[in-house]
Formats: structure tokens, sequence, C-alpha cells
């Protein structure tokens, strides 16, 4: 991944939240907002800005195919060709129920794919003005400065768990295998942001139910970059295009050994 691309697509980002994002925040219409299942909201933001994304990524890299989150919807057999050549897998508007409530955080969220792994991935969150890029071998960027991961300093770890898409049983057994062990945070509804959490210190742990590949691809790789570890509950590494349930994700590869067995052991 060159310098050049990768500003390049940063500064495709912070064009789409300029231009599309942040000039609708707070200011929906009811008749912008859409369900696309029980739960899953989608806005006109949603689609404009992976449309103009996408035709922007075309431009900087012709030989890439493109899967969107919008274009999943309308045809989720993409998703089961992320594995084929080189794929820039795209989420326009992470945290859409977020957004489309008037909150934050959101996020634009892009991963460039070859062969079904993640070689890059950058999260921009338009209202911290914040780009998160990392390079498979070459690290993880804060707005251009090299991180590493560093835990809470908590007296428990810091676990922020996403319950919502669990089954009631799953949700209860996670609960009582975490208590008393585990420090339970408010999530943020929005992947985009976990991951940075996680990276920057405000978590230690996360647990994603649900696991769309273009909500993780980028954070996942971010992550592991930072010194951070991503993988399922069996110790698996994390491939978008794995789409089993329950991604764990932690500060370092000690603590996510010590995560998985408190809520899988």
């Amino acid at each position: 991944m060159s310098p050049i691309l990768s500003e390049q697509v940063a500064m495709l980002m912070r064009k789409v939240a300029s231009e599309i994002i942040l000039p609708r925040f707070r200011k929906l219409a009811d008749h912008q907002i859409a369900e696309k299942a029980p739960g899953d909201i989608v806005t006109i933001v949603d689609r404009e800005s992976e449309a103009v994304l996408a035709e922007g990524l075309t431009r900087l890299f012709p030989d890439a195919r493109v899967v969107g989150e919008e274009g999943a919807a309308d045809d989720p057999e993409l998703l089961d060709t992320l594995g084929d050549g080189v794929v820039w897998l795209i989420d326009p508007l992470d945290g859409t129920k977020n957004f489309s409530e008037g909150v934050s955080p959101f996020a634009v969220m892009i991963a460039l794919l070859d062969g079904g792994e993640v070689q890059a991935g950058w999260i921009y969150d338009p209202v911290q003005s914040r780009t998160c890029y990392a390079a498979r071998g070459r690290g993880a960027y804060v707005n251009g400065d090299r991180i590493v991961t560093q835990t809470s300093l908590r007296s428990l770890p810091s676990a922020a768990i996403g319950v919502y898409f669990m089954e009631e049983e799953q949700r209860r057994d996670i609960e009582m295998r975490a208590d008393g062990k585990l420090q339970i945070a408010t999530i943020p509804r929005c992947a985009g942001e976990q991951y940075p959490r996680i990276a920057l210190g405000t978590n230690d742990i996360s647990l994603f139910a649900r696991t769309m590949p273009y909500d993780h691809a980028a954070g996942a790789l971010f992550l592991e970059e930072a010194g951070g570890k991503t993988a399922w509950p069996d110790g698996r590494a994390y491939r978008p295009t794995d789409r089993a349930p329950n991604l764990l994700s932690a500060v370092t590869p000690d603590m996510w050994d010590k995560a998985a067995e408190i809520l899988f052991g």
C-alpha cells in the first residue's frame, strides 16, 4: 500500500463526510430513513455515501472490485465473493442508528482485501476528524501518528459486550461468566468507534455477536497492527470471508486469552 494511495483514500473519506454526511447530521427527514430488517436502519446518507465512495475508489484502483454494505444488502451473494481477487470493502456509514437519532459516534470504514485477507484499513470519524489507518505489516496510525495498544489500567478489564444480537440464553451465560471478572462497559453501537477504543485504552475487550465483514475488516487490522488481537472464540484468526458469530477482540494477545477463557472457556 503506497503512502500516496493511502492518503487519497483518506481524502476521499473526508470529502464524503464533509459533503454528504455532516450536512445531514441531525437534519434527516422521516422519509430519508428506512428499515432494511428489524433493527437494521438505512438512510439516504448511507446510499449516497456508498455511491460516491465506490466511484472514487474505482478511479483510484480500477483493478479492484467494490463491495459495499448497501450493495450487499441488495445482493447478499456479493459477500461470498470477498475471497476472489482484490476488493474494496465499504461501510459507508457505520453507526447508522446513532446517526439517524442525531447522536455520535458514527464512522466511514474502508478495507482493501486481496484473496480474502485484509491488506489495509481506514476508519474515519467525521465528528472527531479522526483518521485511523493500518497497513498489514506496517503498523497502525491515528491522524498520521503511529500508535501501540495500551490497557485501560482498571482493576478489572473493561469489556464492551454487544448483546443485542445474542439469543437470550447466550446473553445470560455471557453476563454470568463476566460477573466479577470483567467490568462491563457501555457499547458505542459503532464498530468504527469500538476498535479505536480498544487500541487507545478506553476498553480492553470487545465481543460482537454480529460479524458482518464490512463492520470489522478495517478495525480488526487496525487493532492487530497496533498490538491487539481479534479472533474467533476457538482462536482462529479473523478473516472477513468467515462469518461465524461472536468475534472477540482485546488490547493484547494475553488479554485476548484471558477474555476467551472467561467468556467461552
